[in-house]
């Protein structure tokens, strides 16, 4: 299809609300005109640059965070199960290794990018399991689709330059946008970069680039 929307997704698999919009985004891929890019980045660096606080920080958004998570997910049709102890569970991970291990993989064999990334935020979200020790990684791999060779070797390489270097580029690469948290979606239309911030601007980006909002889960 000629001409079409450079669609870029900035994410990282500790934030529900992005795991809405990449699921939403993965629908649209094959309806819109769009050319969607996964940008694997570091949330963690992205709010200390923009000095944002973690939402569940604040206990009256924490409250409604959790309804609206719910919500969402039943009207997104994504698996989260979120409950209030989860807002420690985040404070107390760190998605580095995961977005990382992520990282290593668009590097190599990109094609796993968009089942490897769902296969973390079902672990994370929905079985609320762990996703900062190797072996974490490794089983959301398996989970994935990759032979434990080539997740063996993508494991070695999170802890190499090349890698850390390129996961911070992305994610200087989304402040430079103008993100301050996630999802950061950014459409290049008519010449210039579009930031949306938040799962639940897809129709609004669908309106900017010229495209039919078809409901959260278009057949």
């Amino acid at each position: 299809r000629m001409g079409r929307t450079v669609v870029e997704l900035f994410y990282d698999v500790i934030s529900p609300y992005t795991w809405l919009g990449f699921e939403v985004l993965c629908r649209y891929q094959h309806i819109w005109n769009i050319d969607l890019r996964f940008r694997p980045a570091f949330l963690g660096g992205i709010m200390h640059q923009t000095g944002n606080k973690p939402p569940g920080m604040l206990p009256k958004r924490a409250e409604y965070m959790l309804k609206d998570v719910k919500r969402m997910a039943k009207y997104y049709q994504v698996p989260i199960l979120m409950c209030k102890d989860d807002f420690q569970r985040i404070l107390n991970t760190s998605s580095l290794p995961a977005m990382r291990f992520i990282t290593a993989i668009d590097m190599t064999q990109p094609q796993y990018l968009e089942p490897l990334s769902r296969e973390f935020w079902i672990r994370f979200w929905s079985q609320h399991e762990g996703i900062s020790q190797p072996e974490d990684v490794l089983t959301v791999a398996q989970q994935a689709g990759l032979s434990s060779e080539l997740s063996q070797k993508a494991l070695e390489m999170i802890s190499s330059p090349t890698v850390k270097d390129r996961l911070r580029m992305t994610t200087d690469e989304a402040l430079k946008y103008g993100a301050f948290g996630m999802p950061a979606v950014v459409a290049h239309y008519n010449g210039e970069p579009h930031l949306f911030f938040g799962s639940d601007r897809i129709e609004l980006l669908g309106s900017v680039i010229g495209e039919k909002w078809l409901g959260p889960a278009p057949n």
